[in-house]
């Protein structure tokens, strides 16, 4: 059985601003752009990875919305948490971020198994 996706928002699209770096706001709409692709690789034994993935997303966007100026890339954020010394407090915005970074790197892991041929689902994992 085939998945065909077409993500209308893609990571590739996301213009960097020189300095400035990631644009936090395009950067949240291609992360929740991945969410129906857990749902169709499998709701069950995604369904952990979707709540953590989720789960990260948020906390970074409400971090984003208290300030859409100030917070406008996410080193922004980041370097705010960091100068505020809550960086590594637990369910930090920059603390989401890692974890989100993490999720992305393991799905890519995933995908790029199953587009090499793997079938077995849990081996591709």
């Amino acid at each position: 059985q085939s998945v065909l996706l077409v993500l209308d928002t893609r990571f590739s699209d996301i213009e960097l601003q020189e300095e400035e770096g990631i644009p936090t706001e395009k950067f949240l709409e291609s992360c929740y752009a991945i969410v129906p692709v857990l749902d169709k690789l499998g709701p069950t034994v995604f369904a952990p990875v979707k709540m953590d993935f989720v789960g990260n997303i948020k906390k970074i966007n409400q971090k984003f919305i208290t300030d859409k100026e100030e917070f406008d890339t996410l080193q922004k954020i980041v370097l705010h948490e960091v100068n505020a010394g809550v960086a590594q407090v637990r369910n930090s915005a920059t603390e989401a971020l890692l974890w989100l970074k993490r999720g992305l790197k393991f799905l890519k892991g995933f995908l790029t198994e199953v587009k090499n041929g793997e079938k077995n689902i849990q081996t591709a994992l």
